[in-house]
């Protein structure tokens, strides 16, 4: 590879557009050249137009940029798209009509049937949807924050032992709500057991990340979930309880070294982005905790702890992930490092960027079986 791939970020002066910024930063794979947000915003610095929230400073190529509009031209194939829900089907469509890439964070398109939802470490041969897209270039979404760090915890339960049944409750940080967010005087000292969507999201986004890819659909997993949304005053990190029953029973060892021993492809390839242990199983019974667990292996992991049996359903445990971290904008990083790696991009993707040869490899990837062709990379 000869150079950087050149990548446009979507409501980049928002809170994952921020995130995608820190994330993106001196990458070795991408450059962001490109910045997009309202037209408020556009043709401003993005140091003047941003109210830039993160623990990093804005890096100085990035503050002196000028900011783009939706409808303006953009030359990077690729788009990492933080846009908020009332823009972000209409501007993701036009933006893959013309040809690009968005890989998205938005909740717009994660159900449609040739969209891919993905997981890398999950369900990577999801990403061969795009072939049958109807666009010129193509749209790849990633899950709500809630349901990632629940389908993470999943998956390795449900393709040893099936996985029957799910009751999840959320104690959700007020980050995954943006800024400003939710009022103080709502929030302080109380708990908002309302978030609108989060329920339904959570139900439905867990059966197709866990389905199975046939004749170029995914069938949905055939477990049913039941989920109660809260919001709560932490910062970062949402803590989910879970119940569950399993169609092959297990001892609680079983299911703790299933989950302990989870890798899937961004840990065969040493992906940037990818957790070392994208489960990590913790013992003390107190944990885990967003302040003190939240950056483990840098957001990008999903903490399971005080996995016990339950008195209703087979098990039960506590979850904990970094919302906009491995919940949002990371999650949509590492799954563009998966399609980089598996040279989806093209062999040398700053140059030779064709939408027509990545639909193709997409299809074969698939065909000749996505494992195989991973491997020998």
């Amino acid at each position: 590879m000869n150079s950087k791939m050149r990548v446009a970020i979507l409501g980049a002066t928002g809170t994952v557009g921020q995130k995608f910024i820190t994330l993106l930063t001196d990458h070795p794979y991408f450059e962001v050249a490109e910045l997009v947000a309202s037209e408020r915003s556009a043709g401003k610095r993005y140091v003047e137009a941003c109210a830039w929230k993160q623990n990093t400073p804005i890096p100085g190529y990035i503050a002196d940029m000028q900011i783009k509009g939706l409808e303006d031209t953009l030359k990077s194939p690729v788009l990492f798209s933080g846009l908020d829900s009332s823009v972000a089907g209409a501007a993701e469509e036009r933006y893959a009509r013309l040809g690009h890439v968005v890989i998205s964070n938005s909740k717009n398109h994660r159900m449609e049937e040739d969209v891919p939802l993905v997981i890398p470490e999950i369900n990577p041969d999801h990403l061969s949807l795009i072939a049958g897209q109807k666009w010129d270039g193509a749209i790849i979404t990633n899950s709500n924050c809630s349901t990632m760090f629940l389908a993470m915890a999943l998956a390795p339960l449900h393709e040893t032992f099936g996985v029957e049944a799910v009751q999840v409750t959320t104690m959700q940080a007020i980050s995954g709500a943006g800024y400003p967010g939710v009022a103080s005087y709502d929030i302080l000292g109380n708990i908002i057991p309302y978030i609108g969507g989060e329920e339904e999201k959570m139900e439905i986004e867990s059966q197709k990340i866990l389905g199975t890819l046939a004749d170029g659909k995914v069938v949905d997993a055939d477990f049913v979930v039941s989920a109660q949304c809260n919001r709560v005053p932490v910062v970062d990190g949402h803590t989910e309880t879970v119940s569950f029953s399993l169609k092959k029973k297990a001892s609680l060892e079983e299911l703790r070294s299933v989950m302990a021993g989870f890798r899937g492809l961004p840990q065969e390839l040493k992906l940037p982005s990818a957790p070392d242990h994208p489960i990590l199983m913790m013992d003390d019974a107190d944990r885990p905790q967003p302040s003190r667990d939240v950056w483990l292996e840098k957001g990008m992991a999903t903490v399971v702890g005080r996995l016990r049996p339950c008195n209703v359903l087979d098990y039960r445990m506590v979850i904990m992930g970094h919302n906009t971290v491995r919940g949002a904008a990371g999650a949509a990083v590492l799954n563009a490092e998966t399609m980089f790696r598996l040279g989806l991009f093209g062999d040398n993707p700053a140059e030779d960027y064709n939408t027509e040869e990545l639909k193709r490899r997409a299809y074969v990837l698939s065909t000749d079986g996505m494992r195989d062709v991973v491997c020998s990379k």
